[in-house]
């Protein structure tokens, strides 16, 4: 029997709460993956011993925010960077972005608590609409997919099987591997489908990774610039030109590269009036070809952007950043706002960044075509899959500063590997404060640059893998067999108590 029936609900919500957090080891810097298959499989007995809907409700909300709690604590960071006008935010932030998401998890349990039916079925069903719920998440009101489940299995042979199913597919394996699990361990009987599954989906995921083809370097060599720029620093008059300096230094040096890349927002002024400092670049860079981040205005619009200089100094290229962090470069009703004194933290103007027209294919001369994606666009694969055509590499800049030093940036980093392995494709990745890194397409980092480091990196650029599976289908094959198996077990649950 179920020890946890017998418990008082508020004894039972907390330990969901503490459960929630443990699992949220898994994520990086820590990647305690361990601590996140554990807690999934105790959380099973808990939802087990709920008697009614709301109550399974209210105990996937204490979960799910003790998750999003803990993984995303580095959310309070940016707060911090103008402390006087926004850290009176910092705990709301932190306050509603976990329980908002958690809210995802609050119907899911909602909508798999069903009376009665075998144990281990029911943990099924929970397991089928919470990955359901997680690609609600990953998409509703623009999406916020950050700290999903199949992130734990960064750098472990498990992760290879994004090129197969993509996030939310190895995120539904992973519950499928422990909730059925944890529902036969609480009532010590009907093992043999909590076994098959998950000793079904090791064998998949540890056969699957030793058949992946090797990864092959090319002769080019890619240079990183990492100018280490604070962000409280990064604008002010007296420090600007010397972050400016760095990068001038470090694209000067010997020997050369086949291309450069500066990380987001990396040059101090706007386009429309930054010809002295691309001419600079354009010196330094000595007839190698440059991607650089930087503000530009068209009309009364603003734009987060990246060009490509090429070997001449000309630019040759434009992509205007499209899918914007909300509160941080737009603010929702931002003229209103505005009045009251909110801001997005990147910008203080009204409305903040306007958005691009979408993804593009940048020419980056012989290395081929580059799929260009500014900051958190890495995070998710709906930005990625929207890509035209295929690229021959990814490339990312970013600002980190933004998300402190203790976990924000190494969670950022673990989801463009994850990128580089659902496409197949290689990912430079050039960021403010670090980490600044070669990925290769199996999600490997080759070179990096450690965290609050200022200086550079050469790197040889791997060669693409074969179109991956995922990258064929994307997204939508994985919500539709689970919304299938919704479905099925649904009907299957209303028949049984007929």
């Amino acid at each position: 029997m179920n020890p946890s029936r017998g418990w008082p609900f508020w004894l039972r919500f907390v330990l969901s709460a503490l459960l929630g957090s443990l699992a949220a080891f898994g994520l990086a810097p820590f990647g305690i993956w361990v601590a996140t298959l554990v807690a999934l499989v105790l959380l099973a007995p808990l939802f087990l011993s709920i008697e009614t809907r709301g109550r399974a409700a209210w105990l996937g909300w204490a979960f799910a925010t003790g998750y999003f709690a803990h993984g995303l604590s580095w959310i309070v960071e940016p707060f911090f960077v103008d402390a006087e006008r926004h850290a009176w935010m910092a705990p709301f932030a932190l306050i509603f972005m976990a329980g908002g998401l958690a809210l995802f998890w609050a119907l899911a349990f909602w909508a798999a608590k069903r009376p009665g039916g075998h144990p281990v079925g029911q943990a099924v069903f929970l397991a089928v609409a919470v990955s359901l719920a997680e690609c609600a998440r990953g998409y509703v009101l623009t999406g916020f997919p950050w700290a999903g489940l199949a992130q734990v299995w960064v750098d472990t042979p498990v992760v290879q099987l994004l090129s197969l199913f993509g996030p939310y597919g190895l995120g539904a394996v992973t519950l499928l591997a422990t909730l059925p699990l944890g529902a036969a361990l609480a009532q010590r009987s009907g093992f043999a489908l909590p076994l098959g599954l998950t000793v079904g989906a090791a064998c998949l995921a540890l056969g699957y990774a030793v058949t992946r083809p090797p990864v092959i370097e090319t002769d080019h060599i890619v240079r990183l610039i990492q100018p280490n720029a604070p962000q409280h620093q990064k604008w002010d008059p007296d420090y600007a030109p010397l972050f400016f300096a760095r990068q001038i230094e470090f694209t000067a040096a010997h020997p050369r590269p086949d291309l450069i890349v500066w990380p987001e927002t990396s040059i101090p002024a706007w386009l429309g009036s930054a010809q002295p400092y691309l001419t600079a670049v354009t010196d330094a860079a000595q007839g190698v070809p440059v991607f650089l981040g930087i503000q530009r205005g068209d009309g009364p619009r603003i734009y987060n952007s990246m060009i490509y200089l090429d070997e001449q100094g000309q630019q040759q290229g434009l992509y205007d950043k499209h899918h914007l962090a909300p509160f941080g470069e737009y603010v929702p009703f931002g003229n209103l706002m505005a009045r009251f004194g909110i801001h997005g933290m990147a910008t203080t103007a009204g409305h903040g960044f306007s958005s691009g027209p979408g993804a593009v294919l940048m020419d980056a001369g012989k290395l081929g075509k580059a799929l260009p994606l500014i900051c958190y666009e890495a995070v998710f694969t709906q930005d990625v899959l929207a890509a035209p055509a295929r690229a021959d590499f990814l490339l990312q800049i970013t600002n980190d500063a933004w998300f402190g030093t203790r976990s924000g940036p190494y969670q950022h980093l673990a989801q463009a590997q994850m990128r580089a392995i659902e496409q197949g494709l290689p990912m430079m990745r050039s960021a403010n404060t670090g980490v600044s890194a070669m990925i290769d397409p199996l999600g490997r980092v080759t070179v990096s640059l450690a965290l609050g480091q200022a200086g550079f990196v050469d790197a040889k650029l791997p060669a693409s893998l074969p179109r991956t599976l995922f990258a064929r289908i994307g997204d939508i094959p994985v919500f539709a067999l689970l919304a299938v198996l919704y479905a099925l077990l649904w009907r299957n649950a209303r028949r049984e108590r007929v």
